[in-house]
């Protein structure tokens, strides 16, 4: 009788069935990226025996009866046994040899090597291989490896092989983790190009003058180099961006997942269809079924999106840049971005510590052969030097995409934000008033809607403390107020997540100084494509009085470096800007206080530094990737309801708390039941941060999600019109005001 060999559990799969899989998956990288500059046999032997060492009897029993037994050796480890280095040597060196048995052995970071019990493992598995047949290979040699090929070390950065051993590693997983998921490793892109050609079309049916503007022409003429582009709001530069990216397999990234959210509705809108472009940002599966009512199989869509299989996906700079801390499993990103095109839009919003790994993270991918665009509305010139002490090259247009246009005329004011203006200038126009803080936020809300003059129903708040329920519908609001096309009248108060990328269009604008780069950015939502005629002023720039502005400090809890702030309002008020301010001189002012000669001694660039040069030394594989996502993310933040709406919810939440612990078959359907059950739950959580948790927590009441995940309840006070409002604790230093967006 055949006796088989399995792979996997469930649904049950042989070894050869398996593996035949990764071969198939291979065709598909080797034909669309074979012009990835690695050793393609190498990869393909890797594929033949990276589950090899399955063939032991302690697995199968483990498949086949789920009898786990404490003494088995990681397969991965035993498949490095199967590899005849003597007859591998007539077709590679030695060093291709070592980088293959390092694949092989870390595809899984799993596995501690015992002398005893491996040499053990190996007298079962001879007797097992006797057994297995597979067309793919003949086993010759059932031996430990030699030590010089493999002896429980690394292959470090230091070593001249490290990219080499990174790509093929790297890809090696993506063969095989989507040779798991039943997925193709990569959807190929031969249909961007011509989407944009159909795209044009569509626009010279209603205007047979329509063409690419200057900037969208220079990204098709540099479209095979980095590039570092500066196009004013309006340009269109995700066409800009998605004509550069062309026919290749592409990343957009973005800070925000609200202007993500944008950006992907609009690019499966007008431009491709949607299956073709992955969303990938912490919330990707509510999105997704949110926005996708058609008849698509959403389980299978969102496990490509996250085993970056998706020709196009629209992310956040967490989700990809990971990589740089060089952590155990890292290989993947790394790998898939050596034949990708990234675009990285908005980067002046970014802290110093992502810059930090934006930096170094490009500098990996030029090495591995991937290409970026930078495509802003500002760039901070300093990044631009440290790009190129890093020998990163790119090249950057004469000059910037801007019009002469005057969008905007600024008033700056030497006071704190206060609603005295904003109820002069309400005469049925669209305001935008943007904080720097929840709290200042919500008091010029308060304020607003106690006046008799104004109709409450059109004052609204938008900011990050909402449950995402509310804040959903909020974003869809303002959204729908702010479009160029719609004649009705109100007034939102946002904080920075209304600032970047949302294709709004206000008549006015009140906001507190951040820095200048925030402020040309918040700028971007008030006359974004318009040319402003008219006397006086459509923007208000509150500079702070005695005080900065709200949530400026000069310690580590201020939202802008504290230099910064002070340098940006120290020019604002020396250059005397009251009135037009063009696009030219919104550049240059940007240029003067993010130039390396005058940020060199602030905080925040010291910080950038510390952060490149912490990414530089730090040891490759000393970290975990569950450290990793806490150190990028800076993660510091439990999933909580606020009290009110658990006790408003009760019975709901409950009900889909006991749903969700229901055990059942590990089906496809059961897991989409589950998900759409767990994000109906989620719809009632907001994140926040630990110190504001502090002593707030009710710990008597917890809403469990399995083994190791908890959704807290927050004892405050919550209002779907203003979100949360903390309570005062006792002997607690933290201030409400520290909450930032």
């Amino acid at each position: 009788m055949k006796i088989e060999f399995y792979a996997k559990s469930n649904p049950k799969e042989t070894i050869q069935q398996h593996t035949d899989k990764l071969l198939k998956n291979y065709k598909i990288l080797n034909e669309l990226y074979y012009k990835v500059p690695i050793n393609w046999n190498l990869l393909k032997d890797a594929c033949i025996y990276h589950d090899l060492g399955k063939i032991n009897s302690k697995f199968q029993n483990k498949i086949l009866y789920g009898k786990r037994n404490e003494n088995e050796v990681a397969h991965n480890l035993l498949s490095l046994a199967f590899i005849n280095t003597k007859l591998l040597k007539e077709k590679y060196s030695e060093d291709d040899i070592k980088i293959l048995a390092h694949a092989v052995a870390y595809h899984h970071e799993r596995g501690i090597y015992d002398k005893e019990l491996y040499e053990e493992e190996l007298k079962d598995i001879k007797e097992n291989a006797k057994e297995f047949k597979y067309d793919k290979l003949e086993i010759t040699r059932i031996k430990e490896i030699p030590a010089k090929y493999f002896s429980k070390d690394r292959i470090y950065d230091d070593n001249e092989n490290f990219y080499n051993y990174v790509l093929i590693k790297g890809l090696l997983n993506r063969l095989d983790y989507a040779a798991s998921g039943d997925i193709e490793v990569e959807q190929k892109n031969d249909f961007l190009r011509e989407s944009l050609s159909n795209l044009m079309l569509s626009w010279k049916n209603l205007n047979p003058k329509s063409h690419w503007n200057e900037l969208q022409n220079f990204m098709i003429n540099n479209k095979e180099k980095n590039t570092i582009v500066i196009a004013q709001t309006g340009m269109g530069k995700t066409e800009a961006g998605l004509l550069w990216i062309d026919n290749n397999k592409g990343f957009f990234i973005l800070p925000l997942k609200s202007a993500i959210n944008e950006i992907y509705k609009r690019i499966t809108g007008n431009i491709v269809f949607k299956n073709k472009v992955g969303l990938l940002h912490s919330d990707t599966f509510s999105k997704y079924i949110e926005y996708e009512k058609e008849e698509i199989d959403i389980q299978k869509y969102y496990n490509e999106t996250k085993q970056l299989s998706l020709a196009l996906t629209v992310c956040t700079l967490d989700q990809i840049f990971d990589f740089v801390y060089r952590y155990r499993d890292f290989e993947l990103k790394l790998a898939t971005l050596s034949y990708s095109k990234i675009v990285i839009d908005e980067i002046q919003m970014y802290s110093s510590n992502l810059v930090a790994y934006i930096i170094v993270g490009l500098k990996m991918i030029n090495e591995v052969g991937g290409k970026f665009s930078i495509l802003t509305a500002t760039f901070p010139k300093f990044i631009g030097d440290l790009l190129k002490k890093y020998n990163v090259n790119f090249v950057e247009s004469e000059k910037p995409f801007i019009n002469n246009q005057i969008r905007h005329k600024v008033k700056v004011l030497e006071e704190d934000l206060n609603v005295k203006r904003i109820l002069e200038n309400y005469k049925e126009n669209k305001i935008l008033i943007v904080c720097n803080t929840v709290k200042k936020a919500q008091s010029i809300y308060n304020e607003l809607v106690k006046n008799k003059d104004i109709e409450k129903q059109r004052v609204n708040l938008l900011h990050s403390k909402f449950i995402r329920k509310d804040r959903n519908e909020k974003e869809i609001k303002i959204m729908e107020l702010g479009d160029k096309d719609n004649k009705d009248f109100g007034i939102w108060i946002g904080t920075q997540v209304v600032e970047a990328s949302l294709d709004i269009d206000f008549d006015l604008l009140f906001t507190e100084l951040s820095d200048i780069n925030g402020f040309f950015q918040r700028l971007g939502r008030c006359y974004r494509k318009r040319e402003f005629k008219e006397e006086g002023y459509n923007c208000y720039l509150y500079v702070g009085k005695e005080k900065p502005c709200s949530g400026i400090r000069n310690n580590e809890r201020s939202i802008i470096d504290y230099d910064i702030f002070k340098a940006s309002k120290e020019i604002l008020l020396k250059e005397k800007i009251d009135g037009s301010l063009s696009e030219q001189k919104k550049l240059d002012l940007i240029d003067r206080i993010y130039s390396t000669e005058n940020i060199k001694d602030t905080k925040y660039y010291e910080k950038v530094i510390e952060g490149i040069r912490y990414l530089n030394t730090i040891d490759a594989y000393e970290l975990d990737k569950k450290e990793v996502r806490k150190r990028f993310r800076d993660i510091n933040s439990l999933l909580v309801i606020p009290l009110p709406v658990y006790e408003r919810e009760y019975k709901i939440i409950k009900k889909l708390e006991e749903e969700i612990n229901v055990k059942k078959p590990s089906t496809k359907e059961n897991k989409i039941e589950k998900s759409k059950k767990l994000e109906l739950l989620k719809a009632y959580t907001l994140n926040i941060s630990y110190g504001e948790a502090n002593k707030r927590i009710k710990d008597e009441e917890t809403i469990n999600l399995g083994k190791f995940e908890k959704i807290y309840i927050l004892d405050c006070d919550y209002d779907i019109d203003l979100g949360i409002v903390l309570k005062k604790i006792e002997n607690n230093n933290l201030d409400f005001d520290s909450l930032l967006i």
